[in-house]
């Protein structure tokens, strides 16, 4: 007995060491509430709270509204207002810096807009949890939670490898210019140094959070591409894996989860979406115009700016119709592999009975035959043998998997942006259309000039 209760005792402590070292999003006993030290979702809080978004509290939200009034909308109309040319040094080609960063104030504030409007939004109606689909979580196979544990460690990757390089040519780049314009506040006064030195910091600090609100909202909508792609994944090996009819009731049950969570998906974004091509669109022409119009000469110190605004918003809105694309072709090609699993099924089932009856001898397959089909009208005896097979022994499991494939393709939608899929073909409509705008303005200038 004492060797029995050893054994059990030991028995019962591994499994909880093991618990211990398994990720909290693979734990069923992951609640909504904790927040520890090892919780993925901490990287996300702590951005959240740098960025001034956290809506736990009433007090959060005040200083997310006042961070986002202050630093979205009156920061960048002082330093378009109060940033002037010197007039020792006043022609065209200096004027042209000006001009550029009061250009590049509309589409980086309408940005940060449409990502703030999402953001609260979001908190105040579903909450992060809910947001990245960790509630379902435990209903997705050991395969989606570990990938998807290691997509939540490689987010932030995406957004670093965006923001950091951007930020170090914006700083060169603020440091240039700062040097040569002159910086006076309403009602004047004040060291010339000391309102640069305190204007730098502002628009420095307005750039980060600006930008970084933007890049958020498309590392938060890739991430659930990412999900929604390894949920796709397993539904895919499901195909591998199962061979029977019984099973396909459960596939079916699975993509219909992923499609409902697809159409959440296409309802929260798709203002975000097409809100940022609008906005990028409108920029871009802008800045073509603004910069084929002038006769400045061209330089970092110029347009470097432009450069690196027109950077960050195209790096962003690629990092999110790429990763819808990519979602809506797995969707779309789930119906191949479910074909191909009909198929294969299909001849497994038919290629058995068929080599069963061929060990019986040849005669007594063609007495067989003919007993089976005395009461029906004389036919070919193979195809007798055909459909005595799936009449008698494959209808259900058929019948079964020729309706889910039928399901699977009148419902092959991925991520759609008001009932028109974003797939690739969308993606070139997008690019023909821009690329008329451009040559349309190249005309314009041509014809003007």
């Amino acid at each position: 007995m004492w060797i029995i209760y050893k054994l059990s005792s030991s028995g019962y402590s591994r499994p909880n060491s093991y618990q211990e070292n398994v990720p909290l999003l693979l734990q069923p006993s992951y609640a909504r509430s904790k927040s520890l030290l090892f919780d993925e979702l901490r990287n996300f809080r702590i951005s959240l709270k740098w960025c001034a978004l956290d809506h736990s509290s009433c007090f959060g939200k005040f200083i997310s509204y006042f961070a986002f009034i202050f630093l979205a909308i009156i920061v960048p109309l002082i330093s378009s207002l109060c940033i002037k040319v010197p007039s020792s040094t006043q022609d065209c080609a200096q004027d042209g810096p000006v001009s550029f960063n009061k250009l590049v104030q509309f589409p980086e504030s309408g940005l940060a807009l449409v990502g703030f409007f999402i953001l609260s939004r979001f908190f105040s109606k579903y909450g992060l949890r809910h947001l990245l689909f960790l509630d379902g979580l435990q209903e997705d196979s050991l395969f989606v939670r570990r990938g998807y544990t290691r997509e939540l460690d490689k987010a932030f990757r995406y957004l670093a490898c965006i923001l950091l390089p951007s930020f170090f040519v914006e700083l060169a780049h603020k440091i240039i210019y700062f040097s040569t314009v002159r910086v006076s506040f309403p009602g004047g006064g004040g060291d010339p140094w000391i309102n640069s030195i305190v204007m730098f910091v502002l628009v420095l600090a307005s750039w980060v959070y600006r930008t970084g609100l933007y890049l958020l909202v498309c590392v938060m909508f890739r991430l659930t591409c990412e999900l929604h792609i390894l949920r796709f994944e397993g539904l895919h090996n499901m195909f591998e894996g199962r061979r029977s009819g019984s099973d396909a009731g459960f596939i079916f049950r699975e993509h219909l989860r992923i499609r409902k969570q697809l159409s959440g998906t296409s309802h929260r974004y798709r203002f975000f979406i097409i809100a940022s091509l609008v906005v990028i669109s409108i920029s871009q022409m802008g800045a073509l115009l603004l910069i084929l119009g002038t006769h400045a000469d061209k330089s970092f110190f110029s347009s470097g700016e432009l450069v690196v605004c027109s950077a960050v918003e195209l790096s962003g809105f690629f990092l999110c119709v790429l990763g819808a694309a990519r979602i809506t072709h797995r969707a779309q090609g789930i119906t191949s592999v479910a074909t191909r699993w009909h198929m294969t099924a299909t001849c497994a089932s038919v290629g058995g009975s068929d080599s069963g009856k061929g060990n019986a001898g040849e005669a007594a397959d063609h007495d067989q035959c003919r007993d089976s089909t005395s009461s029906s009208s004389d036919s070919d005896s193979s195809s007798d043998i055909n459909i005595k097979v799936l009449s008698s022994q494959e209808p259900p499991s058929f019948q079964i998997r020729q309706a889910l494939v039928a399901y699977l393709q009148h419902n092959n939608g991925g991520i759609t942006l008001f009932g028109f899929a974003l797939d690739r073909g969308l993606l070139h409509t997008i690019f023909a259309f821009e690329f008329s705008l451009v040559l349309w303005i190249l005309s314009k200038v041509v014809v003007l000039s």
